[in-house]
């Protein structure tokens, strides 16, 4: 398996196409699937896809080389493993996103995927296609079918740029209250378990509807760990700079959060500001990757980028 945008990317081309939705209504009118529907800017594993004609009729206008300014920015901008964007690359990059629309990318709000509004039965599958990818920055769409979940996870040593394209999502975030240390721990009196607690600052806790504007994480500021939870069906573009990479120690932890009040600090009075200042604590518990999380890898189809 290999981690991709705080998630697993199913190698298995089977599973991945079993997982895959129907890209385009009259496709989907044709056969049966069992998987959750995909959008016209994915296609199938090994497969062709597409998006009908009745659908690009009713599509918005698309800017077709969107996509390829966006890319050619991000590879000025992050020049290598370690690079922090500076203010103004930020405001550029932030800047592109937000004007982008889901048309941009091959999506459109007629989509059967993002007009269904009922749950799906038992965990949602959560689909993700990768627009392009190298060892400085990755760009890639994440699908959520209602009630989907990305559970609460970490971007070591990555900024990352997020742009709701379609749908509704609650997003919650935290940073580390001290990130350069693991000082901010349960006392020494917890049990061993609680030793693995650390102290987190909420950053972000509202829901958003699309369009809103792209939002960015930092490497220890931002709310460095969220978590997604899909309202409706949401499609999201993430810009990851650098990418996931166990090699290069950038693996992708999970967690839980657990309400300050249930635990106490070796030093409470070190948190008088913070907790005046932020307005909320949490302690933050490393967990293995939840057994829950279903998710699935497709290939992109949306206007393609040229890295020459």
């Amino acid at each position: 398996m290999k981690v991709v945008a705080g998630g697993v990317e199913v190698a298995d081309p089977a599973g991945a196409a079993a997982a895959a939705v129907v890209a385009g209504e009259r496709a989907a009118k044709r056969r049966r699937v069992a998987a959750e529907p995909a959008p016209a800017g994915v296609r199938r594993n090994g497969g062709g896809g597409g998006v009908g004609r009745r659908e690009r009729r009713r599509r918005v206008q698309a800017d077709a080389a969107a996509v390829q300014r966006l890319f050619q920015a991000c590879r000025d901008v992050f020049r290598g493993p370690g690079t922090v964007p500076k203010p103004d690359e930020v405001h550029m990059l932030r800047a592109m996103l937000d004007r982008m629309k889901p048309e941009d990318v091959g999506l459109s709000p007629d989509l059967k995927f993002f007009r269904n509004r009922d749950a799906a039965q038992g965990t949602p599958t959560i689909t993700h296609t990768t627009i392009y990818k190298c060892p400085n920055f990755s760009m890639v769409i994440l699908f959520l079918p209602r009630n989907a979940v990305i559970p609460l996870h970490n971007h070591p040593g990555m900024t990352v740029f997020s742009k709701l394209l379609l749908g509704s999502m609650h997003i919650k975030s935290y940073d580390w209250v001290d990130p350069d240390s693991d000082s901010s721990s349960v006392s020494s009196s917890s049990s061993s378990d609680d030793e693995q607690l650390r102290l987190a600052k909420l950053v972000v806790d509202d829901d958003f509807t699309a369009p809103c504007d792209t939002s960015v994480l930092y490497p220890t500021t931002g709310g460095n760990m969220h978590r997604f939870t899909a309202i409706t069906p949401c499609a999201i573009i993430d810009i990851l700079g650098p990418p996931y990479s166990i090699e290069e120690d950038r693996d992708c932890t999970y967690y839980t959060d657990i309400p300050y009040t249930l635990h106490s600090t070796d030093n409470p009075s070190d948190l008088n500001n913070i907790e005046q200042d932020h307005g909320c604590l949490a302690w933050l518990k490393e967990i293995d990757m939840p057994r829950e999380l279903k998710m699935c890898s497709v290939h992109y189809g949306g206007p393609p980028i040229s890295d020459k």
